[in-house]
């Protein structure tokens, strides 16, 4: 079940991206997998911001979860990270199915989010869900600023791509 998460689910969630990341060993990436998780207090603002949603299993516990910025006037998939256990039973889609409501609800025109452009969970199945690759010449400012930061951080070193799925017309 999908929900809004609550102040206890925070300090479950960075279990569940390390959890996640680890499926990128096996992709030649195991550097994403031994990096460092976001601190609390950064999942504790989004929940408090009301930008965080948790899919949860029988027993109401977080398997996966998505946060959500605001960024040039579209609403930005900043996170999305299900527990290997869950990863093929469509979590991540309803996760991002809810944001794009969500987004649409609040009047944004459109979903973005980066992503490593080959790997097969990552953009091809954006592409899947509707996103399309947004150009390097075409990326807005906060954009931009989002891919600078993470060249800056090493994520560079595979290739990385904006992309954007509207959400109206």
């Amino acid at each position: 079940m999908i929900r809004a998460a609550q102040v206890d689910d925070v300090r479950l969630l960075p279990g569940i991206e390390r959890a996640a990341d680890t499926v990128f060993v096996g992709e030649g990436m195991a550097s994403i997998a031994d990096g460092e998780t976001m601190p609390i207090h950064v999942f504790l603002q989004y929940q408090n911001q009301g930008r965080a949603w948790v899919d949860t299993d029988n027993f109401d516990q977080p398997v996966a979860y998505l946060l959500l910025d605001l960024i040039d006037d579209v609403a930005h998939i900043e996170q999305v990270s299900v527990l290997p256990t869950h990863a093929g039973l469509g979590i991540g889609r309803q996760l991002i199915g809810m944001a794009a409501e969500w987004a649409r609800q609040q009047g944004y025109a459109a979903l973005t989010l980066t992503t490593f452009a080959e790997v097969p969970w990552n953009a091809p199945y954006y592409a899947r869900l509707g996103f399309d690759i947004v150009p390097t010449s075409q990326l807005s400012p906060g954009l931009r600023r989002i891919r600078e930061h993470e060249a800056s951080i090493g994520l560079d070193q595979w290739p990385r791509v904006a992309m954007r799925c509207p959400l109206v017309g």
